[in-house]
């Protein structure tokens, strides 16, 4: 039938939870075009059929094909636009950095993509707030404290605060540190917030 492979591209990402990204369907992407090929070459062959020949019983033919042409292109497009929406919010989540798993997930002109992205917030974000630049991923939501306790996931070597303090961020070590300077730490899963 029409437009199934197109539909099932969209249920593709309705079973993802948010925040999460499917591996980009390049076979599903190729299956749906390769049918846009062929409706339309059956429309080009029926509409000079029609024209030469006369056939009016030809129309309402050729004016499904092109509602399903036109379906399976609205499709690809939600399902490319939904992918750059979720890679926009991952940058968000966990910074410049994305982990393996999720860059594993994207092809290569959506990697192209998000650092052309990552760049434009990073000059936006250093036209902002004097010589430093303010970045605005930090403190997504209101923080309750301006220091908090984190725990050390894995070793991560020598971490410097503003005061000029260098601490050590080894395995399993708690450290009372501020939020600002380590939320970005705990999105990558370096640290992770000790709730008291």
């Amino acid at each position: 039938m029409f437009c199934e492979k197109a539909i099932e591209l969209i249920r593709e990402l309705q079973r993802m939870a948010d925040g999460q990204l499917p591996a980009f369907n390049e076979d599903g992407i190729r299956q749906v075009l390769e049918e846009m090929k062929a409706l339309y070459q059956q429309n080009q062959s029926d509409v000079n059929e029609a024209k030469s020949e006369g056939r009016s019983e030809l129309i309402p033919t050729i004016k499904f094909r092109h509602c399903c042409l036109f379906r399976n292109q609205r499709c690809i497009a939600a399902y490319l636009y939904d992918r750059l929406l979720r890679i926009r919010a991952l940058r968000w989540e966990y910074g410049s950095v994305l982990p393996t798993a999720i860059r594993f997930h994207m092809c290569a002109e959506e990697l192209e993509w998000f650092n052309q992205y990552k760049k434009s917030l990073a000059t936006y974000m250093r036209s902002l707030g004097g010589e430093e630049g303010l970045d605005i991923t930090q403190d997504v939501k209101p923080p309750k404290s301006l220091y908090i306790e984190v725990r050390c996931l894995k070793d991560h070597g020598e971490f410097e605060i503003d005061d000029g303090t260098v601490i050590l961020l080894k395995k399993n070590s708690q450290h009372f540190l501020p939020r600002w300077k380590c939320e970005q730490l705990i999105r990558q899963g370096v640290l992770e917030h000790v709730v008291s």
